[in-house]
């Protein structure tokens, strides 16, 4: 009898495992259990939802709203600075002036949440103040490294320039943010500024650059163990990428990124 219950209560503890879609029949006292399958109905598809958003202002900002963006300049940061950004995101690209004194407030938080919301907005006419703060050597370098990714985001033509002098940093941190970014600017401007990376004192800096070199060039170069390298080994290397530059600088067009094999 005990054995019999034990079997019982192991069927039903199976039966409500598999979910509510198959019902365990058999007759009673039997020793077998037969899976029924239960008819399915497919849940019914979502409904149209309409667009109730706001979209984004696109006329020049009134005395009024001027002030009210001038006012938001200190919620970015605190509490409020989520609503804050959403706020400028609905004031629309006329606000960009008053988000680009943001750049040079005392707060770094406010810094860089001015940047992230330049890059929410699509704010292009900003990105020569964000140039200006990725090259500035005396801000901190996750703001630097923030203003040169959203820049490239909004109009990687314009960045090469920075890319080089944030190549030459003293901080590796600010140097391999150039190197990695790099890869994102399809113009071959940044080719002779990420060769000598590959030298670098940091590894991680010239893996950086030699990964953003294979994106942009696709060039192949003599097998070597970059990832166990030194520096000697990456100065020796680097010679070959220089052969390779000065045989084909006038000639090479950035090719066009690989396409992923899935269908859109």
């Amino acid at each position: 009898m005990r054995h019999h219950i034990t079997r019982s209560m192991f069927v039903l503890a199976i039966a409500l495992i598999g979910g509510t879609s198959t019902l365990w029949a058999g007759p009673p006292g039997g020793s077998r259990a037969v899976p029924v399958q239960m008819p399915y109905d497919a849940p019914p598809k979502n409904q149209d939802v309409p667009d109730v958003s706001i979209p984004p202002n696109t006329a020049p900002l009134s005395e009024e709203e001027l002030k009210r963006a001038e006012a938001l300049l200190p919620l970015l940061e605190g509490k409020q600075e989520f609503w804050a950004m959403g706020e400028f995101v609905h004031l629309g690209e006329s606000s960009v002036p008053v988000l680009v004194k943001a750049l040079t407030m005392p707060s770094p938080r406010i810094r860089y949440n001015a940047i992230e919301t330049l890059s929410m907005m699509r704010g292009v006419s900003a990105v020569p103040a964000l140039l200006v703060t990725a090259k500035e050597p005396n801000e901190l370098p996750r703001v630097r490294e923030h203003a040169l990714r959203v820049a490239i985001r909004l109009d990687p033509a314009k960045t090469p320039e920075a890319i080089e002098v944030m190549a030459r940093d003293q901080n590796p941190s600010v140097r391999k943010s150039a190197a990695f970014e790099a890869r994102y600017v399809r113009n071959k401007a940044v080719i002779p500024i990420l060769i000598p990376m590959i030298s670098d004192d940091e590894r991680f800096v010239a893996m950086s650059a030699l990964h953003s070199l294979w994106i942009l060039t696709r060039h192949e170069t003599e097998f070597h163990d970059w990832d166990t390298s030194t520096k000697q080994d990456r100065q020796a290397w680097s010679s070959e990428w220089v052969e390779w530059w000065e045989a084909n600088k006038e000639t090479f067009e950035v090719p066009e990124p690989k396409r992923s094999g899935r269908a859109s």
